[in-house]
């Protein structure tokens, strides 16, 4: 059976080189703009607050050693001690921070240390990834799973050694502590998005037919039967869980299966056309600009020409 949260994460080749270790004493708050980058914040010790600013308002999450939390997109957000207040979407919060090797020391540097966390930047490799993260939460809480805390603490356990190929070792740490988190759909809270929708036994069998078979010519009524629920619950339940309506989901998995055939130039238009389930080539050619803002054969000759010599 095909994994849906698998086949996107494949896309997405994710990666996490960018790491620092933060050290903070009480009373802290740090906020930070929009950076471009998706961002990661793993609790080695004691617990703070993550404040994450959405298109609604903003969100309120208590983090405890152990978390992992993951905004795939970029937004601006804030960390701040346990003993604050959460901050107010406009407040401007700034707390002392003093470079320290290898990270970075919050609060008075003179205070006993209460907390310590690893945060940092992840990288998607996938020319996509503005399109797939569309498919993922705005954010990702995991907590109480024990293989995360095991590579939380692994990733704790080497920020801290001075080993030899030190920083291969935590790129690759990173990298399963990221992919573990986006799996973990049984205990993870999370935005809508992908993952609570997987978590939701009946869509996921929506879901799964969607990625199983991009080309069939799904209705709403069609995957409400897959799920078999009425068309109008599953998609009001749909929309709900995934941040989107059916129909869009399988468009947007539609176009980013379309992107990545182009790229491999192995297949015409036609059979890219049908494999993502367009009857004809100007049809297809009509939905890829819309939803891309170019037509296929000017998206692969632009990505050929983007390739290094």
């Amino acid at each position: 059976m095909v994994d849906p949260l698998a086949e996107v994460v494949s896309l997405l080749q994710p990666g996490a080189p960018h790491s620092k270790l933060v050290l903070a004493s009480a009373t802290w708050g740090v906020r930070r703009a929009e950076t471009g980058r998706p961002f990661y914040l793993a609790v080695l010790e004691g617990g703070c607050r993550l404040t994450v600013d959405g298109t609604t308002g903003s969100e309120t999450i208590t983090l405890n050693e152990g978390d992992f939390a993951l905004l795939p997109a970029a937004r601006r957000f804030a960390t701040s001690s346990l003993d604050a207040p959460p901050p107010a979407d406009d407040e401007a919060i700034t707390t002392p921070i003093t470079p320290i090797p290898g990270g970075a020391r919050v609060g008075n540097p003179d205070d006993p240390v209460n907390v310590r966390m690893l945060v940092g930047h992840c990288v998607f490799g996938s020319p996509d990834s503005a399109l797939l993260v569309s498919l993922l939460p705005q954010w990702v809480h995991v907590r109480g799973a024990s293989r995360l805390a095991t590579l939380v603490q692994l990733v704790g356990d080497e920020s801290r050694a001075d080993r030899p190929a030190r920083e291969i070792v935590m790129a690759r740490l990173l990298e399963v502590l990221l992919i573990e988190a986006l799996r973990s759909t049984a205990s993870t809270a999370a935005s809508p998005g992908l993952v609570r929708g997987l978590s939701d036994a009946r869509l996921a069998l929506a879901l799964r037919r969607i990625h199983e078979f991009p080309a069939q010519a799904w209705t709403v009524a069609q995957l409400a039967r897959e799920a078999a629920m009425s068309r109008s619950a599953f998609f009001e339940r749909f929309s709900r869980a995934v941040g989107v309506a059916p129909m869009e989901y399988l468009l947007t998995w539609r176009m980013a299966l379309a992107k990545r055939l182009l790229r491999q130039r192995d297949r015409s238009i036609a059979e890219i056309a049908a494999h993502v389930g367009y009857g004809s080539v100007s049809a297809f050619g009509v939905a890829f600009t819309r939803h891309v803002g170019m037509p296929p054969g000017r998206y692969a000759r632009s990505e050929v020409d983007d390739v290094p010599a």
